[in-house]
């Protein structure tokens, strides 16, 4: 065989083999995707609570200075871990969510206070726009107090990506997630493979 026919070949296999994987690519990916859905399903049944140096609740929408009732639930969850005398402070967080007056962080340290919570007790981070940076906000008051553990409060499909945020600064993660009322299967793995696509966001920097 001529070597032009031989160079022309191989770029035939060549062009085959690539064709072949940029094929595979996606199915590899929606794998990737459907086994994190299982680990944050499976993450979000267990409730790992325990003593800890701070509880951190997510925040969530809050109407007029009032916490919404995703966000109640939350805070009624961390303060009955606070109570339990599980850890001797909570970090509240969240931003404004479009409330040009009231933060989500800052509604939740006034519910805490008027369920009798001191307000030394209560850490504040009211600029987060997103998870994200929410919770590398509330990993830079952690540190600045040398806070080195705590339990992360939120839904429970949302416990496994705030775990990993911030375990991946360092710190021992116990993931609480809040009590809700039972879904339908179809609705639980969709909220697990939305986490699972905002996770690997993350891990390739896209911050959401």
């Amino acid at each position: 065989m001529r070597p032009s026919a031989v160079s022309t070949a191989s770029y035939r296999k060549r062009g085959k083999i690539l064709g072949l994987a940029l094929l595979a690519a996606p199915a590899v990916v929606l794998v990737q995707w459907w086994d994190l859905a299982l680990e944050i399903r499976n993450q979000a049944r267990v409730d790992e609570a325990r003593p800890a140096d701070v509880i951190v609740i997510l925040g969530a929408a809050a109407y007029r200075g009032r916490p919404s009732p995703v966000l109640k639930a939350r805070l009624d969850h961390g303060l009955a871990l606070y109570r339990r005398g599980l850890a001797p402070r909570i970090l509240t967080t969240g931003g404004s969510g479009g409330d040009p007056v009231h933060t989500e962080g800052e509604v939740g340290r006034a519910y805490l206070v008027q369920h009798k919570v001191p307000s030394e007790a209560i850490l504040v981070e009211p600029e987060g726009e997103s998870t994200v940076h929410s919770l590398a906000a509330a990993a830079e008051i952690m540190q600045r107090l040398n806070l080195r553990s705590c339990i992360v409060v939120s839904d429970d499909y949302h416990v496994y990506r705030a775990k990993r945020i911030l375990e991946a600064r360092g710190f021992r993660v116990f993931g609480s997630p809040r009590p809700a009322p039972p879904r339908d299967a179809l609705t639980e793995w969709w909220l697990c493979v939305r986490q699972a696509i905002a996770y690997w966001l993350w891990t390739m920097g896209i911050a959401i």
